[in-house]
């Protein structure tokens, strides 16, 4: 069993865009042109068995690119990653049947088959022995709690209702590492919170699975990770743990007060308070009238980081 069950060296992929140029008073119009896009730019990552790791950044960050290659849906420019022990390029098809993807949406789904139905379609598609996908579908079922609603069609359930069978799906072939892009994305509040219970007791705590989570959500990384990597523009500008994330970055405060001609004993017993860094006094001098007013340096309060 390899140290890591997910590794990227490098990991790169480059996409194709188009810019919009001024075609020029001939032309009297805009012209497009091509230009490279670096969506994921070297990336490197380690997740440890049976942890959850979490992808955090903005829309267009490169956190779905990465999904996508690691799943085998995309193949990476420059880089490598391995899977399991498995590369993702040479060994697609070992990465695949150790991996599932849930990447949400209502479109995975017949609508018009139950959830019960889709869930043993779709284990026959991952080649799970018959007797074995009726069980793991009940269990399924009453993990995410739709048991009542199992015959029910999907095209009837709620978006959070859908975002657990999304779920289930994923677990449908047992796979040893679960990638879930923003698995919470458009969920009102108490089917998030559902959600993210789902992944860290069930999926982390019982059942022992390997998650690597993308998310655009602070609380959801906060709430859920074990460790957290920052990626924008396609780099991880940070990667520890929540816990870590947050000590390491001071809450500042600023604080203005304004006061005529204050006194400079006062200002110079401002500077001696320790918890006070900086101090910014402007005044005018009441004896020329000129009205310019006097700059000292700025001073700003510091408080501990918050938890």
């Amino acid at each position: 069993m390899p140290d890591y069950v997910v590794e990227t060296l490098d990991l790169t992929r480059k996409f194709k865009g188009k810019k919009k140029e001024d075609g020029g008073r001939f032309l009297g119009r805009l012209r497009s042109s091509t230009k490279e896009i670096v969506a994921v730019d070297h990336l490197n990552i380690r997740i440890k068995k049976g942890e959850l790791f979490g992808l955090l950044g903005p829309n267009g960050a490169g956190k779905t690119t990465t999904i996508k290659m690691l799943a085998t849906l995309l193949i990476p420019d420059e880089g490598t990653a391995k899977v399991n022990g498995y590369d993702v390029v040479s060994e697609a098809d070992e990465v695949r049947r150790c991996i599932n993807m849930v990447a949400g949406g209502g479109r995975a789904f017949y609508m018009r088959l139950s959830g019960r139905e889709n869930l043993w379609y779709f284990s026959q598609i991952y080649g799970v022995p018959e007797e074995v996908a009726k069980k793991r579908i009940e269990e399924l079922l009453d993990l995410i709690e739709l048991t009542d609603r199992a015959d029910d069609r999907v095209e009837k359930y709620s978006s959070g209702m859908i975002q657990r069978l999304h779920i289930a799906r994923g677990l449908i072939n047992d796979p040893q590492i679960l990638l879930l892009d923003e698995p919470t994305l458009g969920l009102d509040p108490n089917a998030a919170h559902k959600i993210r219970n789902y992944i860290r007791e069930e999926i982390v705590n019982k059942l022992g699975k390997t998650v690597l989570l993308t998310t655009h959500y602070m609380l959801e990384a906060d709430q859920l990770c074990d460790r957290v990597a920052i990626i924008h523009k396609g780099k991880i500008i940070a990667l520890d743990t929540p816990d870590n994330m947050k000590r390491s970055i001071a809450k500042e405060s600023l604080i203005e007060l304004e006061i005529t001609n204050l006194h400079q004993d006062i200002i110079d017993q401002l500077r001696g308070i320790e918890s006070i860094n900086h101090v910014l006094s402007t005044y005018r001098d009441p004896t020329t009238g000129d009205g310019t007013p006097h700059t000292c340096p700025q001073h700003r309060t510091s408080s501990p980081p918050h938890n």
